[in-house]
């Protein structure tokens, strides 16, 4: 059964790859799941897509005919929150850290599985779409402010803007403020459960959190690292 978006509407999937036959497995995959697909074949065409359409999440090959990948993500992050899968070949970890730096909310390797491709759209559209209750409290630090209810981060008086994602590793320490949130548990809980060794997704995220936030991201004050075990929010 396919996540539906807040008025009960399919949710949208913009597939983009320039291969025919991942295009076509991955447009019945989802149809048959009740997701609404749309498809394009280039960085272009996946840009215009997106801004007629406004899907709701986003599967990005990242090597396109006309632009790179990395390019269509700059593109969507310029107005877009909706979140990204990048699809790839290339397997090197810096490629990864380069697509998450960009705006990526994940990354699955090609060859893949459907079942896991499916799994992490739906954890994906999970952070994209997960309110938060109507009673939840401001946070307020030296830095920034957090805004649980209304999903909104403001800094020196100006709204800083996070990717779900981002928002996601936020709102998870937030909630749990002053206390230890364990690694596993913070990719469990944001990314889904079949994330919890990937640990690396973690010092990415944290690491662009404290830059967007911190008065000092090299060493920040309410951002916390405890090596080894997870991190810590504190007020």
């Amino acid at each position: 059964m396919a996540d539906k978006t807040q008025d009960g509407q399919a949710t949208k999937v913009l597939v983009v790859d320039d291969e025919p036959q991942i295009v076509r497995a991955l447009r019945i995959n989802l149809s048959v799941r009740g997701y609404e697909v749309i498809t394009a074949g280039t960085g272009a065409a996946a840009l215009r897509a997106a801004a007629d359409r406004h899907p709701d999440v986003v599967v990005l090959d990242l090597g396109l005919p006309d632009m790179d990948g990395i390019e269509v993500i700059a593109g969507l992050r310029g107005w877009s929150t909706a979140p990204v899968i990048v699809l790839s070949a290339r397997t090197d970890s810096s490629d990864k850290v380069e697509a998450l730096d960009a705006g990526a909310d994940d990354y699955v390797t090609k060859p893949f599985g459907m079942d896991e491709l499916l799994a992490r759209l739906r954890a994906a559209v999970r952070r994209g779409t997960g309110g938060a209750e109507a009673d939840d409290p401001v946070v307020v630090t030296a830095s920034f402010t957090v805004d649980l209810a209304a999903k909104r981060v403001t800094k020196n008086g100006e709204p800083v803007h996070l990717t779900p994602t981002e928002w996601g590793m936020l709102e998870m320490l937030v909630r749990h403020r002053g206390k230890l949130v364990g690694r596993k548990e913070l990719l469990r809980e944001v990314w889904g459960p079949s994330y919890a060794t990937e640990t690396h997704y973690l010092r990415v995220y944290l690491a662009q959190l404290r830059r967007k936030l911190e008065d000092d991201p090299a060493h920040p004050r309410h951002l916390l690292t405890e090596a080894g075990m997870g991190y810590r929010f504190q007020e």
